[in-house]
């Protein structure tokens, strides 16, 4: 055993200071996930569907009020600007801050008036909008702070806030819960609690190393940056969240709670794949500046590769991972779980494209892009939705993410045009096959989740198989990743 400690941590000195975050990120990432898969059958028990439903509605209009308030500064620009004013972050970083403390003050100028209006609207009370808000600058707050340290590879904070924070959420709103009648209240109270108690004292933080509320030079360059990125962001938003909200407006907030669910529970790998992200971004850019972008090839299908492999073992258990955390009254979220999980995976193909997009500061195309799927999104459930059943949203959320990742690719196509970039970049052609390959075994699985018996003797079957074939496997693992 010392041995094997001894080996790793060997093994753990040599690798790059890129390599050592992106692993530190990754597996910080996974064990967030792991507190936050843990408390869903701990919620679900001890709040009905309706309550729990509150929740996913609040997060659902958290993710709105994260674009109407930041713009989204924490990401988008953010990246560039990091090697930009690589010399002055810190006066960046509360420069963007100051630029949400006026966002801030016009939509209280807005909504306080006719706060009346808007609650009915939102269905949420003045305080739970209040919540909102306070809520939503400290999670952008910590998101500026995290993204500084991942430039410059200082993971050990960051890692150790995400953990703190995680869980002390869970502690916080187990606490609130079982001390409350209105649960579902109490479940939002104690969220928000645990994440203004950290994210407060981040804001200060930045405050003051960036010395700065107002900088002309770097607002204009977020503004100028982010504004014409709205329509994307949002996007992303409907993606995300108008699905629940939707089926909420059409089914109820029970529904909305299963398939709230069920896209958790496929989602559930989404951080882990922005872990890999962020950490990858800078390493990929940098090889843009040095006119080594052809690199990127053999580590994004080397990442495909990774991210379909998980998914899969996602898919797979699907069934009894519903059961076991979430109960026999959300069952029924297993047919939505697939094609959500298909859409994870067109995600990450399509932020490939986008990286590329980003760095040369072109956008249009992004955001016809984004528009183009989000109206197609909203279209197929306001038809589908009513006539068939809230399960549908899983569906039309693939389609939309298959309609966004091809728009994107075409758009990078354009850029590549514009400014030189190497399509050799991206090997679409074994993204292809790949995403082809992994949509029949999700599909196929699915079609055995009555049958767990035959399931899982597959499984061992194809475990079987690849050992037995390990040698051929492994080649063509390597010819796939090769450039």
């Amino acid at each position: 055993m010392t041995l094997s400690i001894h080996k790793l941590r060997q093994k753990w000195g040599t690798m790059s200071k890129e390599a050592r975050a992106s692993l530190a990120y990754t597996l910080c990432n996974i064990a967030q996930r792991c507190i936050a898969f843990i408390n869903m059958p701990i919620f679900a028990r001890l709040m009905t569907t309706d309550e729990y439903g509150e929740m996913t509605i609040y997060t659902s209009w958290s993710s709105l009020f994260a674009i109407i308030l930041t713009l989204n500064l924490a990401y988008g620009s953010f990246a560039p600007a990091m090697i930009k004013f690589e010399k002055d972050r810190d006066r960046y970083i509360s420069s963007i801050q100051g630029i949400w403390l006026v966002l801030c003050g016009f939509f209280l100028v807005i909504y306080l008036p006719f706060q009346g209006f808007w609650n009915e609207f939102l269905d949420l009370s003045t305080l739970f909008v209040i919540f909102l808000i306070l809520e939503t600058i400290s999670i952008n707050s910590i998101n500026l702070w995290s993204g500084k340290k991942r430039f410059d590879y200082e993971y050990k904070p960051v890692i150790m806030l995400t953990l703190i924070m995680a869980i002390a959420d869970t502690a916080v709103s187990i606490a609130f819960v079982l001390l409350s009648e209105q649960k579902g209240e109490a479940r939002i109270i104690g969220h928000v609690a645990a994440t203004l108690a950290f994210g407060l004292i981040i804001f200060s933080l930045n405050a003051v190393k960036g010395k700065s509320v107002f900088h002309k030079e770097y607002w204009k360059y977020a503004l100028g940056f982010n504004v014409p990125l709205l329509a994307y962001y949002l996007s992303q938003m409907i993606f995300n969240q108008s699905d629940r909200l939707m089926i909420n407006h059409y089914c109820g907030k029970g529904k909305a709670a299963i398939y709230g669910v069920a896209y958790t529970l496929a989602m559930l790998l989404i951080f882990v794949l922005n872990a890999i992200n962020n950490s990858y971004l800078p390493w990929f850019y940098r090889k843009i500046k040095e006119g080594k972008e052809e690199e990127n090839a053999k580590v994004a299908n080397g990442i495909a590769i990774l991210m379909a492999g998980m998914i899969m073992c996602v898919v797979i258990m699907a069934p009894e991972i519903i059961l076991i955390t979430a109960g026999k009254k959300y069952s029924e979220a297993i047919w939505s779980i697939p094609p959500v999980a298909i859409s994870l995976l067109l995600l990450f193909y399509a932020q490939l494209f986008i990286n590329a997009q980003f760095y040369y500061e072109k956008k249009k195309s992004l955001v016809y892009a984004s528009i183009g799927a989000a109206v197609a999104n909203i279209v197929l459930n306001m038809i589908l939705i009513p006539k068939t059943s809230y399960l549908v949203a899983g569906y039309t959320t693939m389609i939309s993410y298959i309609l966004f990742a091809s728009m994107n690719y075409f758009a990078m196509c354009r850029v590549a045009k514009e400014t030189g970039f190497s399509m050799k970049a991206i090997d679409l052609r074994r993204l292809i096959i790949l995403f082809i390959a992994f949509s029949i075994l999700c599909f196929g699985f699915m079609l055995l989740y009555n049958y767990m018996i035959i399931r899982y003797l597959l499984v061992i079957i194809i475990f079987m198989v690849c050992v037995k074939k390990r040698n051929q496997l492994i080649l063509f693992v390597r010819n796939t990743i090769k450039r």
